[in-house]
């Protein structure tokens, strides 16, 4: 009898632990949610192709495979420099990193449609290395099926001391802590 009490108290004790686990982090996972929404605060748009939908064959390596024209608005103040990153989730060999750039003046509003693949741009921005072991964009170039590509802009308290070739990695350790706001866009594309 008291062996089954023993037992009944130690069921007791690990579901009520388990259920404890379990609503932390549900919690947790819903802090981390808002926490994104709340930096989520600039519009990144593209004339090209809008939220979710097809980006058009120029921009990938089917066409010129030139960058598309991104424009933004709602920067917060105190913005330092801005920083784009954009890249594929659904590579079969993980996240394929297609363009880094950072170093983006805040007075500027826009990426034209072409941006040069050199270390440094017109604007003053310094591009980083994608995937494809390049400088600049590279883009879409799925082997099979319909890829989500995201552009995410960062809006940074601070200008970045990174020379220009620096990786994702790079960038991401380096903003870490220093982003005001965000913004992305999601466009997808499918090989024909």
């Amino acid at each position: 009898m008291r062996q089954k009490k023993a037992n009944l108290i130690v069921c007791c004790i690990t579901f009520s632990l388990l259920f404890f686990l379990t609503t932390c982090t549900s919690n947790q996972k819903q802090i981390e949610t808002k926490e994104k929404e709340s930096i989520m605060g600039i519009q990144l748009t593209s004339s090209a192709f809008k939220e979710g939908e097809p980006i058009p064959s120029k921009f990938t390596c089917e066409g010129e495979d030139i960058s598309p024209p991104l424009k933004w608005s709602d920067l917060p103040q105190g913005t330092k420099s801005l920083a784009l990153i954009s890249d594929d989730p659904d590579a079969p060999v993980g996240t394929w990193v297609h363009w880094v750039i950072y170093n983006i003046p805040p007075t500027v509003n826009e990426l034209e449609e072409g941006i040069p693949t050199a270390k440094e741009v017109p604007n003053g921005a310094k591009q980083g290395m994608n995937d494809f072991k390049k400088i600049g964009y590279g883009g879409p170039c799925p082997p099979s099926g319909t890829h989500r590509y995201f552009f995410k802009l960062y809006a940074l308290d601070i200008e970045l001391g990174l020379d220009p070739g620096a990786t994702k990695n790079d960038l991401l350790k380096a903003i870490e802590g220093h982003i005001l706001e965000m913004g992305q866009l999601m466009g997808t594309y499918q090989r024909k």
